[in-house]
């Protein structure tokens, strides 16, 4: 197995089977990681410290702290860090709902493009009791409207002008992508990782009516979890022309803490799951599938074997993952943990995603463990 770094989320260690937890490879691997996460976050740190100077609505990231909370590693290239906005607090949800579209120079167009799907919406600054004015600047508000296009204009401009004057032009620099979404591209001591950063509206005091989690009561997560989950709230980033995205990271990573509290072996089956993957199921520097589609393998997987006997074998318990994760991927449909109705895998590249079901068959056929 190689040590390159992929998709992380640093979680209280539980103890888990002595096979699984003694594996060199894994824990190579998750020291990779560690030393990836821990530069890229400086390098970051510095770049939205200068940004936050430039326009006080961006929020610079900091690195105190072991869980990376603004900082996911989706592949072994390839980082999203969520930088937080500023001055927009107090959010409510419409029951009624407007949904307005525009060209990039502001022009309402009169007929709309498309409805927001599960994990999309609208956003309006009257949406927030307390508004910075800043917010209610033609260049990210439109007839009320809090536009991510313009959100993403602004922030792109930002980046670029504060690569120069941090004087990061050694280290980071702008990628080149489809649309707005805003990648840098970040040379590490050892190698180079792309980053997308995302403007995110950060809202820890509700929960969305959008998702109907949990659907109904299930032994996995218990209730009081379930409550804990859901008092972090989630976020809205900046990821298109219209819609804002939500995000649950908050969630997900409260799912996470205290996954093996009984003594499982669930996490460590995410990891080796997550590092599977990156050698040898779906290699490469933008991957059809990221650690984040497996951390949704792994939370419906515990959700339908939500007993401490089901996750006491290792090797029992891997290949059960392995075979939802097939499932998922040969039918092209993963739901959402939070919002059921969406796929996430509906604009996944479809050949890439047989290439990927057909390695998983031949694991499946005759599975040799990095353990075995």
């Amino acid at each position: 197995m190689t040590s390159l770094p992929g998709g992380v989320i640093v979680v209280a260690r539980a103890r888990t089977p002595r096979t699984a937890r003694d594996s060199p490879a894994v824990d190579l691997r998750h020291c990779a990681v560690s030393t990836a996460v821990a530069e890229v976050q400086q390098i970051i740190q510095r770049l939205t410290a200068e940004i936050s100077k430039k326009d006080s609505r961006f929020q610079a990231i900091s690195v105190s702290g072991v869980h990376h909370e603004n900082l996911k590693v989706l592949a072994p290239s390839q980082f999203l860090v969520t930088v937080p906005l500023v001055g927009l607090t107090g959010y409510k949800e419409r029951q009624v709902r407007h949904w307005r579209y525009y060209t990039v120079h502001g022009t309402k167009l009169l007929s709309p493009i498309r409805d927001p799907e599960e994990l999309q919406q609208w956003l309006e600054v009257e949406q927030f009791s307390k508004s910075l004015p800043q917010w209610h600047g033609e260049d990210v508000n439109i007839e009320g409207d809090l536009v991510p296009a313009g959100v993403l204009a602004v922030f792109r401009n930002l980046v670029e002008k504060s690569i120069h004057s941090c004087s990061l032009t050694d280290k980071v620099s702008i990628a080149e992508g489809f649309g707005s979404v805003v990648r840098v591209t970040v040379e590490t001591s050892d190698f180079q990782v792309e980053v997308e950063l995302v403007p995110a509206i950060e809202i820890p005091t509700c929960w969305p009516q959008k998702s109907k989690w949990p659907r109904c009561i299930k032994p996995w997560p218990c209730r009081e979890k379930v409550q804990c989950v859901k008092s972090f709230g989630f976020d809205l980033l900046a990821t298109s022309n219209y819609h804002w995205q939500q995000s649950f990271s908050r969630a997900e990573h409260v799912l996470m803490q205290g996954l093996d509290e009984d003594g499982g072996c669930r996490r460590m089956c995410f990891r080796v799951m997550r590092q599977m993957k990156e050698n040898v199921w779906c290699t490469g520097s933008r991957p059809v599938l990221t650690a984040f589609h497996l951390q949704m393998v792994l939370f419906w997987t515990c959700e339908k074997y939500p007993r401490s006997k089901d996750w006491c074998c290792f090797r029992k318990a891997f290949l059960r993952l392995v075979r939802k994760l097939h499932k998922c991927v040969s039918q092209h449909f993963l739901k959402h943990y939070f919002l059921k109705d969406t796929n996430l895998l509906k604009y996944a590249n479809t050949n890439a995603l047989d290439t990927v079901a057909g390695k998983l068959a031949v694991f499946l056929e005759n599975p040799v463990l990095p353990q075995d």
